[in-house]
This record gives C-alpha cells, sequence and structure tokens, in this order.
C-alpha cells in the first residue's frame, strides 16, 4: 500500500500514520492536495468509530526552493466534543445535520498556516461530518459532509473527515512473496492466473483535502504559466506529529514537551518498499532534506533484483547492468530534469528528497491516463499525483526497468514489463472518487458492509 503499516513503529499507531498523498491541478489556478490517515478502516467499526487524533498535529507541507525543508505549512488541530456523557452511543438517533443534539462524539479543527516562522490561523471550530454509520443514523451522508466543506478567507477550500479509501492494490497477493494474480502461473511458485483483488475496496480513511489557489504554494505568488521555470514546480509531504513524552493517568493522556514527528509520505510506496525495514522508523523521523542518506537505496533497489526472480523472463534481469538507477533518482529524489522527456521537468535541484513533485504550469488532461507520465501524460504521476493513477503498476514499471532508457539509451529493457502488461490487477472500489471537492467519494457505511470491527 501507499504508507499504509508501512513501517514497525507507526503500525502501532493509526491515527498517526500519513498513508496517503494526492497533489495535482484540477482547476485553472489551484491546486488540490489531499492527505490521508487512519488506514484500513473497517466501516463497521463501532461502537467506537475512528477519528482523527486530538494529540496529534497533522501537517501539509509545501517546499518551493528544492531544499527538502518547508517553504509553508498548512496545520490542522483537531478537538473532540462528547455532548452526553452519559450515553455509551455514538449517537442517539439519525444524524440529520452537523448540529444534531443526537450526535454525541464530534470533531472540530483549527486550520493555520506557518510561514517564515510565523503561524497565522486561517480558520477556527471547523466541523468534521460524523463516520458514516448506516441509512439509520446517518440517512443523508452525502449532504452532512458537503456541510462541512469550509471556505477560508484566504482563498482554500478545506474539508476533514472519513472518505473511502481511494488507493488500489492486491495486497494479499504482493505480500505473499510478491505474487501478481494476473500472472501468477509464470511465478517461481505458480498458481493458476485470476483477476487481482482490492482487499480497500470496501476500506475507509480519514482525509484532509484542500484547494488552494496557486499563489500561496509557489515561490512567486502567483500561477506560473511557463512549465519549463523552475518556480513551476513545487515539492510536497505530509506529516504527523505527536509529542515527545506522552503519560497515562487514570485513563487520562497528557502529552509534555515539543512536538516529533512519528510518520510522514511524499511519493507513494517509498518507505514500502525502497527503505530496508531496518531504517524504516528512522526514515519516519526526518525531513526529507536527510534523504541523501536513503539515496543508495534508491540507486540500487531491492525489489528490482527480487522481480527477476520471481518471475523468470518476465521481468528484465538487472543484474548485469551495474550503474546507479538514475532514473528513479530522478523520479523520486530530485525531480526530472530538463531534457529527459520533451516538453517536461518536475526537477527541484539537485538536493535529494523524498517530495511529491507537482510541475503546476502543466495543465489538466483532457483525457488522463491512468499510468501517468509512464503512459504519456505529463499531468499524473510522478508529476505529483491523482486519485485515478494507478501507481502501483506505475511504480512496479519503474522498478523493474522499464524508464532505465529514459537516462541511458543504451540499455533496452527485455520481458513482458516492457509492454505494460505487469500488473497487479486489481480496481478502484466503486466509491473512490466523486467529481465535486474533496473529490474522494464518500465512505462505505457499517450496515451495509460489516466487515468485522
Amino acid at each position: 500500500m501507499s504508507s499504509h503499516r508501512e513501517a514497525p513503529e507507526i503500525s502501532k499507531d493509526p491515527v498517526a500514520d500519513s498513508t496517503d498523498l494526492y497533489a495535482w491541478v484540477d482547476t485553472p489556478g489551484t491546486v488540490t492536495i489531499i492527505a490521508n490517515y487512519v488506514p484500513l478502516q473497517a466501516p463497521a467499526g463501532g461502537p467506537n468509530f475512528y477519528e482523527f487524533g486530538d494529540d496529534v498535529v497533522y501537517d501539509i507541507n509545501i517546499d518551493h526552493t528544492g531544499g527538502g525543508y518547508p517553504s509553508a505549512i498548512y496545520r490542522f488541530r483537531f478537538t473532540t466534543i462528547i455532548t452526553n456523557p452519559n450515553t455509551f452511543l455514538y449517537n442517539t438517533g439519525p444524524i440529520t445535520s452537523l448540529t444534531s443534539n443526537t450526535w454525541n462524539r464530534r470533531q472540530v479543527y483549527t486550520v493555520s498556516r506557518i510561514e517564515g516562522g510565523n503561524e497565522t490561523v486561517l480558520g477556527s471550530n471547523l466541523p468534521c461530518p460524523p463516520c458514516n454509520i448506516g441509512p439509520r443514523s446517518t440517512p443523508d451522508y452525502v449532504g452532512l459532509a458537503q456541510a462541512a466543506v469550509a471556505a477560508l478567507p484566504t482563498g482554500e477550500k478545506v474539508f476533514a473527515g472519513q472518505r473511502a479509501d481511494p488507493f488500489w492494490v492486491d495486497l494479499g497477493s504482493i505480500f505473499d512473496l510478491g505474487a501478481l494474480r494476473p500472472v501468477q502461473n509464470l511465478h517461481l511458485i505458480p498458481l493458476a492466473a485470476t483477476n487481482g483483488v482490492n482487499p480497500l475496496a470496501t476500506s475507509n480513511v480519514h482525509s484532509i483535502a484542500m484547494q488552494v489557489p496557486m499563489g500561496r504554494v509557489t515561490a512567486t505568488g502567483g500561477a506560473p504559466h511557463d512549465a519549463s521555470s523552475r518556480n513551476a514546480v513545487i515539492g510536497v509531504w505530509t506529516s504527523a506529529s505527536r509529542q515527545k513524552v506522552r503519560i497515562e493517568d487514570g485513563g487520562e493522556s497528557v502529552g509534555v514537551g515539543p512536538h516529533h514527528q512519528a510518520s510522514r509520505l511524499g511519493n507513494p510506496l517509498f518507505n514500502e518498499v525502497i527503505v530496508p525495514m531496518a531504517l524504516k522508523d528512522r526514515w519516519n523521523h526526518v525531513f526529507p532534506a536527510f534523504d541523501g542518506y536513503f539515496a543508495k537505496f534508491v540507486a540500487q533497489p531491492e525489489l528490482a533484483g527480487l522481480l527477476p526472480v520471481l518471475y523468470p523472463g518476465v521481468f528484465p534481469n538487472l543484474a548485469a547492468y551495474k550503474k546507479p538507477r538514475a532514473d528513479l533518482e530522478a523520479i523520486l529524489l530530485t525531480g526530472i530534469p530538463s531534457g529527459v522527456i520533451a516538453g517536461f521537468q518536475n526537477f527541484t535541484g539537485t538536493t535529494p528528497a523524498d517530495m511529491l513533485r507537482l510541475n503546476v504550469a502543466i495543465p489538466p488532461s483532457a483525457n488522463p491516463n491512468p499510468l501517468g507520465l509512464v503512459g504519456g501524460d505529463a499531468a499524473g504521476f510522478p508529476n505529483g499525483r491523482r486519485l485515478t493513477d494507478n501507481v502501483v503498476s506505475i511504480e512496479l514499471l519503474a522498478v523493474a526497468g522499464a524508464t532505465i532508457p529514459l537516462v541511458d539509451k543504451s540499455f533496452t529493457p527485455d520481458g513482458a514489463v516492457t509492454k505494460g502488461l505487469v500488473m497487479d490487477g486489481s480496481k478502484p472500489g466503486a466509491n473512490a472518487t466523486q467529481t465535486a471537492f474533496p473529490y474522494i467519494g464518500p465512505p462505505y457505511d457499517g450496515f451495509d458492509n460489516p466487515s468485522p470491527s
């Protein structure tokens, strides 16, 4: 998965787990950024339904200098309110509005912007919608969620609350010795080929979504029109932090001391499949500016050596290719310089940093290709990331060697991977996306999706 339970320690702390990050240009002059947390939510997860952490600081970080440090931060802090202390129920009747007196446990949040060391509150006491309980408790969930979309005085549009998980991947297959069901008959341990399965198809997450005027995220304070300009490129990552010391006393939890980063996420799958197990927790605690330490794992990724062993003749055997993977270093750590792909660049400089890089001067595609840049669509991953980008297939193709010829014309990868045939075969969930902000579809309810809690 993109970053769901990707490191040992954060797998024990789902409320602070940065699970997915998306950033793309959706309308002229604006950038949409979505940060997901609290992964693998079972829709029927009552009676204590999922929520953001009151003791967690959630940040969306923007870098327009290329140094791997935030130039601006959008910070979200949440507060839980219990309206009826004498019931064990989340709600005592239908929740028909965000102020229904039948809704017992609700959350509000404050959003601020930090720039140049100064923090400015942009909105406070903003409501989250409830979780989607079922047709009796939340009969008009779409209306409740829409009522929770807030327009800030500074031009941003924000939403924070439960949504359907839009990511898709065949988890049960991939982590069973790297099996890809559509071609598992060719696996080192073969089984009959079949379609991929998406276990997230009825799973929920908690999303923080922002639609931001371009001038609020670029170095120039405006909307760049020249895609070849360095000022058109921004780096984005999300993070979650807790205070360094937490004291448990009589059922109460008190945080003490400065905040310390517990998780982060830039490019999908970076910590998941690039960083070795022993260093995953360390990676979560540092800024992207320190990612030079992890660059050697990008230059020689373990997965690139495993694929041809598991699938002889399907994936290119890169054993004889001794050069560092300059293609992956560009895609994941520096952005792609001008001249590598005609008419495209999202280069942020030579500092290696895992950030989701977006060239905001490249307009939305009229016909989006789920393979993004690999499929000839410059508006898609790794130029930002849209909800419909098939990042598992894109990164599988790249790690296997399909992108080496971009930087090394002397190399021609062999095998079916060069034709884009090897994918996990899973599909997005039915509620994955919608056409209006916050763009992720409404969460699956517990009554109609009674998975174990």
